[in-house]
């Protein structure tokens, strides 16, 4: 990987890049959990700097992993020369986490660390490792109690990284998916208590194809039931206005009856605002 030149680091995110190698070159033998997102991406590609054949860099195939983010772990596996595993994880076969609770991502969480754990024991691997930052320590993610129950290294934590440092060390190590724009799970898209199926994800990720497809950025499909209701970045609220037709068409193709373009435009945790109420959807027999 070439080193960005026209990117400079600052002293202090420089003292940070040689803590960061330097954690992780201790550790020995490591798994990291990998999505493609760039904070995974980051640790990812240290670890493979640092330890080589000792870091196996896995991914969950699971069916809330968009297919795009799949093949981007698989792409840039390639391209970094990873130790690269994908793996299959047990979630959708878990009623608590189908049953959607606020604390979903304990439950997929809890369905990946396991997975991970396996493989570590049986493989010698010593510790697991994830792309946790500073910055999502004072959201609401449940998923951080399932790291520590498995006793997770979060090393851009233990190094004091938040997002910003992470895209700039990125954009500077030439890390190609540097400003990737942030993906959750397709499992966030639903309301708390409205139950996950492989179908359904499959419909919120066909609909979410679909503004990909008409040069959207930064986007959620959030699943209403029969309503899809559209989150779009604000600079592109004139394109959807100019493409409305087709969204409307391509997205009701999908399997919903209504289409909707939220004017509160896209925003990480919507779904989380306000302690929105669950809606009670029971799971199909």
């Amino acid at each position: 990987m070439n080193v960005n030149n026209s990117t400079s680091l600052t002293k202090e995110l420089a003292d940070k890049h040689r803590s960061l190698c330097k954690n992780i070159g201790s550790l020995g033998r490591v798994v990291v959990a990998f999505s493609g997102g760039i904070d995974s991406s980051l640790v990812a590609h240290v670890a493979a700097s640092e330890l080589g054949e000792n870091a196996l860099i896995a991914t969950s195939g699971s069916a809330s992993l968009k297919r795009s983010d799949l093949s981007l772990t698989q792409h840039l596996a390639d391209r970094w020369k990873l130790n690269h595993r994908v793996i299959t994880t047990d979630e959708l076969s878990k009623t608590e986490y189908r049953a959607n609770p606020t604390n979903r991502c304990f439950y997929c969480k809890t369905s990946l660390y396991a997975a991970l754990q396996e493989i570590a024991e049986k493989e010698r691997y010593d510790y697991i490792l994830n792309g946790t930052n500073t910055d999502d320590l004072g959201d609401h993610r449940p998923g951080l109690q399932a790291a520590n129950d498995f006793n997770i290294r979060s090393p851009l934590v233990e190094t004091g990284f938040c997002k910003s440092d992470i895209r700039a060390l990125a954009e500077h190590l030439g890390l190609e998916n540097a400003q990737k724009p942030q993906a959750a799970c397709l499992s966030s898209r639903f309301p708390y208590g409205s139950h996950i199926t492989r179908e359904r994800l499959a419909q919120v990720e066909a609909a979410e194809n679909v503004l990909a497809a008409l040069g959207f950025t930064q986007y959620r499909v959030r699943h209403h039931e029969e309503v899809a209701r559209i989150e779009i970045v604000a600079q592109e609220m004139p394109h959807a206005i100019e493409v409305a037709a087709l969204i409307d068409e391509r997205v009701r193709a999908c399997g919903y009856r209504f289409v909707s373009l939220d004017l509160g435009g896209f925003r990480s945790g919507a779904l989380n605002e306000g302690g929105i109420p669950a809606v009670q959807v029971h799971e199909p027999a």
